[in-house]
């Protein structure tokens, strides 16, 4: 079963629409840009309500933001980890810690930012633990993954053909990255280079980050060599 992949940019995030035999989201993109989301859905001719599915790879703010408008909009389910269902609660969205020195830096003017920021509350559908689960009944040739590290609740998705979607497992945007890599904040950065190995010995060869364009998985499997 073939797939396309349709990336819709959404404010710091990219999401990302996949399509097999049915329709599924992979993320929620930042606050308030519904009318993004939809302009990229026209240019990919998608009808909103083929939309089955909406898999949020972890709870930060700019990967849930518009998560509730978009849900509205086409009736899909929503998937999270249970570990990350606490970043729901949050009245204003907290941040990961930073793993580099810029990192910091960044965390650091995104807390300055995070009070004016509000999430609209919204049900998670699907609730999943650190098995994850197939896709095959959304149509869909691949599987959602545990990876924590970013967050301990982090997911990505693996098609059968070796696309992965890795949320923030990995970055490649300015002013996170200037070239592709290991992500500059998360809780465990030891955890995430685990998780990249785990991904690696399952078969992935191209990567999907949220920040960032597509990139050749032998990037992440330099990266984590030459950072363990």
């Amino acid at each position: 079963m073939s797939i396309s992949i349709h990336p819709i940019q959404m404010g710091l995030d990219t999401v990302y629409i996949i399509k097999g035999e049915s329709v599924i989201l992979i993320d929620g993109g930042d606050p308030h840009k519904l009318n993004v989301f939809q302009e990229g859905l026209e240019k990919a001719s998608i009808n909103p309500k083929d939309i089955q599915l909406i898999i949020l790879t972890h709870g930060h703010w700019d990967h849930i933001g518009s998560a509730k408008d978009i849900k509205d909009l086409t009736g899909a389910k929503v998937l999270m980890h249970q570990k990350d269902m606490k970043f729901l609660d949050e009245t204003y969205p907290s941040q990961p810690p930073g793993i580099t020195p810029w990192g910091k830096v960044i965390i650091a003017l995104l807390k300055l930012y995070s009070p004016l920021i509000r999430i609209p509350s919204f049900d998670v559908d699907i609730i999943v633990d650190d098995e994850g689960i197939s896709l095959t009944e959304y149509g869909i040739p691949g599987k959602v993954i545990h990876t924590p590290g970013h967050t301990w609740g982090s997911l990505s998705v693996l098609m059968d053909s070796g696309e992965i979607f890795v949320g923030d497992l990995a970055m490649n945007k300015f002013p996170m990255r200037l070239t592709p890599g290991l992500p500059i904040f998360g809780d465990d950065i030891q955890v995430v280079k685990e998780s990249w190995r785990r991904v690696l010995e399952m078969g992935a060869k191209t990567v999907f980050p949220a920040h960032g364009k597509s990139f050749p998985v032998d990037v992440m499997r330099e990266a984590v060599m030459i950072s363990s």
